[in-house]
């Protein structure tokens, strides 16, 4: 990197999952609009074909009015080619094919588990994070041999074990987990204020938060805006809108758009627990016993849908299309920005300008009563060379117990995962909220997720005799 006055420039960023259709093109719109920076973006992926389509889309790009910073765009073969010498890696890749996230997410519903997402927790996450963490391994031991300095940015889900499994196995990186969902609420606070007040905020940043708990479970215990506390403010609003719903979605109505809801889940556990749960329905819902995900009419009765896997398959072909279109000059690349903090964070770093804003870091205190070393997303301090966690303060005692419960099993499909242990594995696969199966079922149902993904299990014993039905009901012939 080169900086010089206000600007940073020949900033290498290593994008591993660079074939991405949706994260990639993204973070390739927010680098063209940004001012300050330009540099080197190179793209691995194990589908190099999908990478090269993206190097001719980024490259196109720079024709494009209204970009105003140069990044040249190169398709890289190897790991080692894409950190040799880099400065920041980011992390998107999808741990498999969406034929194994459909076994993840509906398998399960033969057993009576419904999930809504079925990417972080629930019988579905957990399967994902078998096969991630491997991959993880992978890229943390290639981070620690090729790039030891490089600030690493991760966007994969499960984020809070992805990030996890980076320090666990070169614990000096310098790397955290990116998600936007505490922005939504920022967002509907904003939108709070001006219903119930008339104050409209120019920006979701100018609402205040403290951030505490696990990614896609986080929660704030305070928020303010221009030193207004907002919480009563949002009571009000919660009793407004608790039967209604609220929702703002440009496709008109939750049920048009499976990313959205009318936020009932959030204010019901307002209600509970009396601090703001802080990402979108389909991921709270998740995280609590099934009082929202009994069956897709108690969904649908809270105002979520849960999101078929059939619909990612019909939407990766359409993105394929569209990239197409844009490789042919058929389409204009839009330069439109993410609303992600990506950008920021790095321009932090390389010493543009301090930053604040939540990620994904291990637990060195800053949530007092969650594990240490566990991974929690709380604000954090972004300066130069610097990423420095918030003192956010403990977790009412209730929802502690909520929160604690999943990083426990976090932990355990951890360990699970790098002894590829059955045994181990299936203990926090039971032990999630979401399993409501018998111990006879959740064994059966377990086995055979774990059958549909074994192509992403090496290593693993999956002998089938050993898991007939009939002979192995339960771990070990447990019962």
């Amino acid at each position: 990197m080169i900086k010089t006055d206000n600007r940073v420039t020949d900033v290498n960023i290593a994008y591993i999952g660079g074939g991405s259709m949706g994260w990639a093109w993204g973070l390739m719109s927010d680098l063209a609009t940004e001012e300050q920076m330009s540099g080197t973006v190179r793209l691995y992926d194990i589908d190099a074909e999908a990478a090269k389509r993206n190097e001719k889309i980024g490259l196109r790009l720079q024709k494009n009015a209204g970009v105003k910073s140069h990044w040249d765009y190169k398709a890289v073969g190897s790991l080692q080619e894409a950190l040799t010498g880099t400065d920041f890696v980011v992390i998107s890749i999808l741990p498999a094919t969406f034929d194994q996230m459909e076994t993840d997410v509906h398998l399960p519903e033969k057993y009576g588990i419904y999930q809504a997402v079925g990417d972080t927790v629930g019988p579905g996450g957990l399967v994902r994070a078998l096969r991630t963490i491997p991959m993880y391994v992978e890229i943390a031991e290639a981070i620690k041999k090729w790039a030891p300095e490089a600030w690493v940015i991760n966007y994969t889900n499960p984020m809070t074990l992805c990030t996890r499994t980076l320090y666990e196995v070169f614990p000096q990186i310098k790397a955290f987990g990116c998600c936007h969902e505490v922005f939504g609420t920022q967002d509907l606070l904003k939108s709070a204020l001006a219903d119930i007040e008339g104050i409209e905020a120019p920006h979701r940043r100018d609402i205040k938060v403290n951030v505490l708990g696990i990614n896609h479970f986080t929660w704030l215990d305070k928020a303010t805006y221009e030193g207004r506390d907002l919480f009563p403010v949002y009571r009000k609003f919660v009793e407004k809108y608790y039967e209604s719903g609220f929702e703002k979605t440009a496709k008109g109505h939750w049920l048009n758009d499976f990313f959205s809801s009318a936020n009932r889940v959030k204010f019901d556990l307002f209600k509970r627990y009396g601090i703001i749960a802080a990402a979108g329905d389909r991921h709270l819902a998740e995280f609590c016993p099934p009082w929202y995900l009994k069956d897709p009419d108690t969904a649908s009765s809270w105002m979520f849908s849960l999101t078929p896997v059939s619909w990612r398959k019909t939407n990766l072909v359409e993105r394929r299309e569209k990239g197409n279109r844009l490789i042919s000059g058929e389409e204009t690349f839009e330069l439109k920005l993410t609303g992600e903090d990506g950008i920021l964070q790095m321009k932090a770093i390389v010493g543009l300008g301090d930053f604040v804003t939540n990620v994904n870091l291990p637990n060195y205190g800053q949530i007092s009563n969650l594990p240490m070393g566990a991974v929690v997303e709380t604000n954090a301090v972004f300066s130069r060379n610097n990423v420095r966690p918030v003192n956010a303060g403990a977790l009412p005692d209730d929802v502690q117990s909520l929160v604690y419960r999943h990083v426990v099993n976090q932990e355990t499909t951890l360990k699970a995962a790098l002894k590829k242990d059955k045994d181990l594995a299936f203990r926090a696969f039971a032990n999630d909220p979401l399993m409501t199966a018998s111990l006879r079922d959740a064994w059966q149902l377990f086995i055979e997720m774990l059958q549909a993904t074994k192509a992403y299990l090496p290593g693993w014993n999956l002998d089938q005799s050993a898991m007939h039905p009939g002979k192995a009901s339960c771990p070990s012939g447990r019962k």
